[in-house]
């Protein structure tokens, strides 16, 4: 199984807003990368890293596929949809992770 972990970089001040992300973000995401293969999706909101320290991402969103060309299809065809959909909640440009879930 592969998962792409999309990670928003903690910044000061910067606006996120983890209500819209969680519900409307993710259900655009669901709706348009299913056909593609994604199994799940999950939503981690960063607390701290360590002690008083900010966490180092305020948000990773995770999609679940059975493989990686699912996602690299669905992507390379929807897109420009979900990136289009990000100035709804941040300002935050994204860092994406592709793993290979290990058993």
């Amino acid at each position: 199984m592969y998962k792409i972990s999309v990670m928003y970089p903690y910044q000061e001040g910067a606006k996120f807003d983890l209500d819209y992300y969680q519900t409307t973000h993710m259900q655009l995401v669901q709706k348009h990368l299913k056909s593609f293969g994604l199994i799940k999706t999950g939503v981690d909101k960063g607390i701290s890293g360590g002690g008083d320290e900010p966490p180092p991402y305020i948000c990773i969103g995770h999609l679940y596929f059975e493989t990686r060309d699912g996602y690299d299809k669905g992507i390379a065809e929807v897109g420009s949809i979900l990136r289009g959909d990000i100035p709804n909640f941040t300002e935050i440009t994204p860092i994406r992770q592709i793993s290979n879930m290990l058993d």
